[in-house]
């Protein structure tokens, strides 16, 4: 019954006091499940991106995330973070090999960027398209989106990603064998890269230019910038078998000059690497091919052909056409070296048309040429076909060389106007060079000038110097003389009146010491009273000679109010001194004395000269940390942000600048200007302190 009641009476309570926590919890959870859903989802979209991108992963499951990432990417209601999600999208797209879900998300990601002005994802999205115009050999679309990628990032003062985009769009070039354009780019990227310290970028660059001079045969310069390429790469950690790169370019460079034992040298380096075949098929089947022919040119014939078929093999299966319509040619031109002309018949043909396809010139110049020894039947066919192709080329290559001689000849007219300019050119010179040592001696002159019044004003500060010091000599001279009189006076009182009447009163006593009538009784009450009267005249001596003991002369303040009173009489302006009484000023050091009393003299100068002011206050205190003087005056005042600093406040500053001081003006029109000194001192001592000095040494 009692555990029942308790119950009764208290479930009401607990039960309203659950109702609250649980209405309280709930509304939480609802505030706060959106931002945790929100974050959750970007989380799984980037996610679902990234695992797309895994190269280890078979291209259905990348397929399968991104598109997971694709349909929750479209749901997004805040258009900057969609413009994310689809720029990636697009490239993950794009390494997958996916062309029609690319150009979608591609589209999409440059419709969003502008939208939403992120001209990173701008810039990204024509960097992404001019990768799969190149991947696809559409040159110029593959240029025109590079080269608009490179319009954003120099807008935009990228320096890094527009060198980037320069060395992209010089492999352009050079794939459609603009090989001079190309080599001009490149330089051009190196130095945007080149202060940055882009090691990665600047060995792709210098392997660029090895490439693009080997193909126009200057093989000193490519082996130069293949060497400088290696440098380069040795400075980056994770090379990733960039060295086997730059290995096989070196060789091929000594396969052109024919120095295949050399070259074979350098391609075994590149086969000897372990998994090359694996990690790096492509480049293992071109060092495979120029490493079967210069074998071959070397007359070592006992591994081929196998070699040129593994590398065939591999090469179709990548698909690489480029180097393939070489590897055919390889083939054939062994197979001629054998007389099995069908065999060699037969590769020749198919390096014909795989060099069509990949427009590679070079190659296919090369196997109409093999073609015509090979085919007796139809060397006046492949002879046509190989002038028809090398008169356009030939056309192209002239275009260039009437450049060249059109800038030559402009040059050539350059010069001649030149020459008959040279005359003039000599006077000019001249003209300036005299200029030049004329205006050279004006600044000699004119900083010997400005030095000479700097010498001149340090020297008028010494005289200002040595007048204050005479002045405050005069000061200490006139207390000295006041002190003198004092004494003299006093010395006089003492004489003149207390030592007279105290003989006086003596010789009386002594008369009377022996007599005790009534007359001696008054004479001695007369004495007594006397006595009294020396006794009050000393009191009163000895009050004056206190007072004068204890009396504030000061030397500094002295000389401070002989220039207030002076500055006075002379402008007609009323002066007020306050200064703190209780400080011994004459204890400062002399130089703080001397360029304080300066800036006081200087501040009433300008005071007479700008102000137009009727009373100037000056104060003086002390406090913890020094000095601090005050000078004010009641006159027009001034805007402190306009006036100029004249030469008495270079003055000013000057000297409290040599006491290790501060200081600083305020004003404002028609209220007057305040100018205040504060100087740190550790001189400053109290009156009451000396004079308890004086008492400790006394005692």
């Amino acid at each position: 019954m009692i555990t029942k009641s308790r119950f009764k009476g208290f479930h009401p309570k607990l039960i309203l006091l659950l109702i609250v926590l649980v209405l309280l919890q709930c509304c939480k959870k609802t505030s706060s499940s959106k931002p945790i859903v929100l974050e959750q989802k970007n989380d799984s979209i980037f996610s679902w991106i990234k695992e797309g991108r895994k190269r280890n992963l078979n291209k259905r499951s990348r397929s399968v995330f991104l598109k997971k990432a694709y349909d929750q990417a479209k749901t997004s209601d805040d258009d900057s973070l969609k413009t994310k999600y689809f720029s990636r999208l697009s490239l993950a797209y794009l390494r997958l090999g996916d062309s029609l879900s690319f150009r979608m998300t591609n589209n999409e990601t440059r419709r969003l960027a502008k939208i939403t002005d992120d001209f990173n994802s701008k810039a990204e999205s024509h960097w992404d398209l001019a990768e799969y115009f190149r991947s696809k050999s559409i040159a110029d679309s593959s240029y025109y989106h590079f080269n608009e990628a490179n319009k954003i990032y120099t807008e935009k003062d990228c320096t890094y990603l527009k060198g980037r985009m320069l060395y992209n769009m010089a492999l352009v070039q050079a794939d459609i064998k603009d090989y001079a354009g190309s080599e001009i780019t490149t330089f051009i990227a190196i130095q945007h890269l080149k202060p940055l310290d882009k090691n990665k970028e600047l060995y792709r660059c210098y392997n660029n230019l090895g490439s693009v001079t080997t193909e126009l045969e200057e093989f000193d310069d490519a082996l130069l910038f293949y060497l400088t390429a290696e440098n380069y790469l040795s400075k980056i950690k994770d090379n990733n078998n960039l060295k086997q790169v730059i290995e096989n370019n070196i060789g091929i460079v000594y396969q052109e000059t024919g120095d295949n034992l050399k070259a074979i040298s350098y391609f075994e380096k590149v086969l000897s690497h372990d998994s090359i075949n694996l990690s790096k098929p492509k480049l293992y089947a071109k060092t495979l091919n120029n490493y079967a022919y210069s074998k071959f040119k070397l007359n070592d014939t006992l591994e081929l052909p196998k070699l040129f078929e593994d590398a065939i093999s591999i090469q179709k299966e990548i698909p690489d056409y480029s180097a393939l319509s070489r590897t055919y040619y390889n083939v054939a031109d062994y197979y001629s070296y054998r007389n099995d002309t069908l065999k060699a018949l037969a590769f020749a043909e198919k390096a014909v048309k795989i060099a069509s396809q990949s427009s590679n010139n070079k190659r296919l110049l090369l196997t109409y040429k093999l073609l015509a020894s090979l085919d007796s039947k139809n060397v006046r066919k492949h002879y046509q076909n190989y002038i028809k192709l090398d008169d356009s080329l030939s056309k192209e290559e002239r275009k260039i060389r009437n450049k060249f001689e059109r800038i030559r000849f402009e040059t050539n007219e350059f010069i001649a106007k030149n020459q008959s300019l040279a005359k003039q050119r000599q006077l000019l010179t001249s003209i300036v060079i005299i200029l030049f040592l004329l205006g050279l001696a004006a600044i000699i002159i004119f900083l010997q000038r400005v030095k000479n019044q700097k010498l001149r004003f340090q020297q008028q500060q010494q005289e200002s110097n040595q007048e204050i010091f005479d002045l405050m000599l005069t000061q200490k001279k006139k207390v000295e003389e006041g002190k003198q009189s004092e004494q003299k006076r006093i010395s006089e009182e003492l004489h003149d009146s207390v030592v007279g009447q105290m003989h006086s009163v003596r010789m009386l006593l002594l008369g009377l010491n022996k007599k005790a009538d009534e007359t001696a009784i008054t004479l001695r009450q007369d004495a007594i009273e006397k006595l009294k009267e020396v006794q009050e005249e000393v009191r009163t001596i000895s009050h004056e000679l206190n007072d004068a003991a204890y009396q504030k002369i000061y030397n500094f303040i002295s000389s401070i109010e002989d220039l207030l009173k002076g500055f006075e009489n002379t402008e007609g302006i009323l002066t007020n001194l306050e200064y703190d009484d209780d400080t011994d000023w004459d204890q400062l050091s002399g130089e703080v004395k001397i360029n304080l009393y300066r800036v006081i003299q200087e501040s009433l100068q300008n005071c007479a000269k700008h102000a137009n002011a009727k009373n100037v206050s000056l104060s003086l205190n002390t406090n913890s940390e020094g000095i601090i003087a005050t000078l004010a005056d009641d006159g027009v005042g001034f805007d402190v942000r306009k006036g100029k600093k004249g030469i008495g406040l270079k003055n000013i500053q000057s000297r409290v600048e040599k006491i290790n001081g501060t200081w600083g003006v305020t004003s404002q029109s028609g209220k007057g200007t305040t100018v205040q000194i504060q100087v740190p001192s550790i001189d400053i001592r109290k009156v009451e302190d000396i004079n308890l000095e004086s008492e400790q040494q006394e005692a």
